[in-house]
């Protein structure tokens, strides 16, 4: 479970820094997006980012690390639909 929580975060820290520095470079603009669009796509992707240790941990049979990858993947896509959702309902 440990892997399920500390991937995501550095994912995320990682596309949402980037993302910044692109921006900061004026290849990327904010304008004409909705509100809180970088975060909620990082948080897309590092959650995603889920899946290349659950796809491993498949090949390699080992049933409680899968469970434990899902189990936080599960706990990190209900908190996004909680702190987001408001934005993606309106």
């Amino acid at each position: 479970m440990l892997i399920g929580l500390l991937l995501p975060a550095l994912g995320f820290m990682l596309i949402y820094f980037g993302y910044g520095m692109l921006e900061n470079s004026g290849v990327v603009s904010e304008r004409g997006f909705s509100p809180y669009f970088r975060e909620r796509t990082s948080a897309v992707i590092a959650i995603c980012l889920n899946l290349l240790p659950l796809n491993k941990f498949m090949k390699a049979r080992a049933t409680q690390s899968m469970r434990g990858i899902v189990l936080a993947t599960v706990v990190l896509v209900a908190a996004w639909v909680i702190y987001f959702g408001k934005y993606i309902l309106s």
